[in-house]
């Protein structure tokens, strides 16, 4: 049976309108899975560089904009954890703590003003804390 000619372009929008509506189907909870992977991403991309770090000028500014972007990753992180699964959320913030309390601890150390002829060990002994509290914490988080 065919359409009458006013009724087609209403049959037209519904039909467009249903599509749309199924192609914008992402749970808040699929998006905060990829919130927090696309920010673990980042801070594993942070981690590798801070660890290729050597001791030069430009090290410190270069820790430090690394260091600001883990910051900033862990805020977008927590920023999605309401929005998680309760397990996944769970998992999460226990990664994310754990995270935290070791780059604080690291960050305390840098800190301290070593003695100039020990800057380079602590720096590199740092940096290799930091990648194993990376591996630690957030490498268990599942983003497949």
């Amino acid at each position: 049976m065919p359409i009458a000619r006013g009724k087609t372009p209403v049959v037209f929008a519904l039909l467009v309108g249903v599509l749309v509506l199924a192609s914008c189907g992402e749970s808040s909870q699929e998006k905060a899975k990829a919130q927090v992977c696309k920010a673990r991403s980042d801070i594993s991309t942070q981690v590798k560089t801070l660890s290729g770090l050597t001791l030069s000028l430009s090290a410190p500014s270069e820790a430090k904009t690394g260091l600001e972007a883990i910051g900033k990753d862990l805020t977008t992180i927590k920023d999605a954890q309401p929005n998680l699964e309760p397990a996944r959320k769970e998992q999460v913030q226990a990664a994310t703590h754990t995270f935290e309390a070791q780059v604080s601890s690291i960050l305390s150390e840098l800190t301290s003003k070593p003695s100039l002829s020990k800057l380079e060990t602590q720096l590199k002994s740092s940096l290799t804390q930091l990648a194993s509290a990376y591996e630690k914490a957030l490498t268990p988080l599942n983003c497949s």
